[in-house]
This record gives C-alpha cells, sequence and structure tokens, in this order.
C-alpha cells in the first residue's frame, strides 16, 4: 500500500484501508442495485443518472489492464478506445467500476451498442462506427489499497483525484438531493431513471438495498391480437400479443407476460377464447411459437421502460384491461 494514500483518507477512515487483493479478484463480482418503487429519500443518498450500457470494470496493475464484463469476461478487444484510456492513466494502480455506454444524440442507446457487442477484430471494431463512452462511478483499489470499506462518497472523491477524465472516459456526477422531481426530469430529458446510492456505504459485492434503481415508467394502451401458450405450471396462457394502429394497420409491438395472477390470467384466456380466430391480425410477421390468434377488440394497458430501435416495448407489464377503451379504429374495420 502506499505511503501516499493514507494522507488523502480522513484519519476518521483510515483503519479502514487493507492491502487490496489482485485487481481481477476484486473485480470479480461488481455491486448490484435493486430495482425498488421508494421515491422519497433522506439526505443521505445521491443520485447518478442510470445508464443504459454495459457494466465494466477496469484494472490496471503491474503495467497490464484489463477490462471485465460482470460476469469476468475479458473485454479489451471490444472497447480497445477504452482499454487504451486506461493505459493512458499516471495512476498506475487501480481497480474502477463504470458502464460503457453508446449514444444516439443525448440519450443512451442500448441497441446501438450492441453493434459493438461481441466483436473482438480491431478491424471491425473500427468498420462499426459506433463510438463509445467510459462513465466511471465508483473505485475498488488504488495504490494496493482496498477501498471498498470507505464510504462511497469517500471513494467517489478519490476516484476524482486519482484519474484524468478526458475522451471516451468520463466522471459519473451526481446529485446529492433526490426524489419524485429528480426522476420526473430524468424522464423527462429521455434518460432511462436514476440510481440511488447511500452516500456512506460500503462497496459489496453483490445486490444491494444500497443501491437502488429508480426507472422512468410509460404507460400506453395496447391492442390484444393474440397469446402464445402456457409454459411450466403457467395457467391460462403464457404472454399477449400487443399491437397499436398506425395508417389503418395493426403494427405488432411486442409481447407482455409479466403483471398477471392466476385469477387474472384465467379472466383474460376466457374472453381470449371468445375471439379466437385462425389468422393473425398484425401487419407485421409475429415469430412467436404456439400462437392463438384473436379478433383485436381487447384493449390492454401496459406501463414499459421504452420502445427499441425496432418498434418493440421493452421490460413491459400488464396493468389491466381497458373496458372504458374501444380498439381505434373501430371494432371491425381493423
Amino acid at each position: 500500500m502506499s505511503g501516499l494514500l493514507p494522507e488523502r483518507v480522513p484519519e476518521e477512515y483510515r483503519s479502514r484501508l487493507q492491502p487490496a487483493p489482485p485487481g481481477a479478484e476484486l473485480a470479480a463480482a461488481p455491486m448490484l442495485a435493486t430495482l425498488t418503487d421508494r421515491r422519497e429519500f433522506s439526505g443521505r443518498w445521491l443520485f447518478e443518472r442510470k445508464l443504459d450500457g454495459v457494466r465494466v470494470l477496469a484494472v490496471k496493475e503491474g503495467g497490464r489492464v484489463r477490462l471485465l464484463s460482470r460476469t469476468g469476461q475479458p473485454l479489451d478487444a471490444t472497447y480497445p478506445e477504452v482499454a487504451a484510456a486506461v493505459r493512458e492513466q499516471r495512476c498506475a494502480d487501480f481497480t474502477a467500476d463504470g458502464e460503457i455506454v453508446a449514444f444516439s444524440g443525448n440519450r443512451t442507446d442500448f441497441a446501438r451498442l450492441q453493434q459493438r457487442l461481441g466483436l473482438t477484430d480491431p478491424r471491425q471494431v473500427r468498420a462499426s462506427g459506433v463510438a463509445v463512452v467510459y462513465y466511471l462511478f465508483d473505485l475498488l483499489r488504488l495504490e494496493g489499497a482496498d477501498l471498498t470499506r470507505l464510504p462511497l462518497r469517500l471513494r467517489k472523491s478519490l476516484l476524482r483525484q486519482a484519474l484524468t477524465f478526458r475522451p471516451p472516459l468520463r466522471l459519473t456526477v451526481h446529485r446529492n438531493e433526490g426524489g419524485p422531481e429528480l426522476l420526473a426530469e430524468a424522464c423527462r430529458r429521455g434518460w432511462e431513471g436514476l440510481i440511488a446510492k447511500r452516500a456512506d456505504s460500503s462497496y459489496r459485492p453483490r445486490r444491494s438495498p444500497d443501491w437502488l434503481k429508480l426507472k422512468c415508467i410509460r404507460g400506453q394502451e395496447f391492442v390484444i391480437g393474440g397469446c402464445t401458450a402456457p409454459a411450466g405450471t403457467r395457467t391460462g396462457f403464457g404472454a399477449l400479443l400487443l399491437g397499436h394502429h398506425e395508417h389503418g394497420r395493426l403494427r405488432y409491438a411486442g409481447k407482455v407476460g409479466t403483471g398477471f395472477d392466476r385469477r387474472t390470467l384465467l379472466a383474460v384466456r376466457r374472453r381470449l377464447d371468445q375471439l379466437r380466430v385462425g389468422a393473425s391480425p398484425f401487419a407485421d410477421p409475429v415469430r412467436e411459437p404456439r400462437v392463438m390468434w384473436v379478433r383485436p377488440l381487447l384493449v390492454a394497458q401496459v406501463e414499459f421502460t421504452e420502445w427499441t430501435r425496432d418498434g418493440m416495448l421493452r421490460h413491459p407489464r400488464f396493468l389491466g384491461l381497458r373496458e372504458d377503451k374501444r380498439p381505434d379504429p373501430a371494432p371491425g374495420t381493423a
């Protein structure tokens, strides 16, 4: 452990510094956030933008640089510009935590990032044309010391002091106050949501209630055009096939299989059986096995996080049937 590091750590926390295990070992199991509906927080929390990318831990140790996925897979060849930026850091020994993203406008775009996933040939990486940014938000090891027992706010301060942030590296900024208003602002900006973190929390290699995911949720009405067969112990149906009318055609928007209890599954299935038909009502191909098609007369209220680039719902959840709503256009004209 370097003799310089303790000088940057307040005396009350110096006893928490321990010699660090090898960098890759420390990065083997990152801390994960827990999804929550909580919206009210005390002043002991801080708030970061929720990024829609790939979790990556950066290790620089003994002259070697490694980028590791949350499951420990090497990512150096997939993101060589990030590995080079980590290698160029003056700090010679650290393990940092962050997320690699790609942008479309001012929004992180996982569909765009997917064009880089799995690429290891430098020519293919360059040909993809997808620029990435590595947002760093935590520091686990520095100068041979294990920082995971230090409070988060102090780890963030050490991260800011230890590294130089030039493209493609960025420091993840945070707010010290948040709640429904901050989440609403994030959603208006088109963000995926926020991550709330206890400012005094240590870094624990598991999913923890000290880090919470606050997601932006959208809601919309969709026409039901069919369902898939149930699997395992599920009853009624597997998922509802959803669509929306566009220029007089019913466009397929994906399926929803969550948000149902047993009673709802059976009740909705009885309604679907009364509308059963032999052909798909959708204008688009639906590549689902064991489908039962129905006349598109039932309307479902569904919440979801966003639309994917190919026009499908992401993370949809069924809220209920809208008995007060008629499909658009009027029944029988679709």
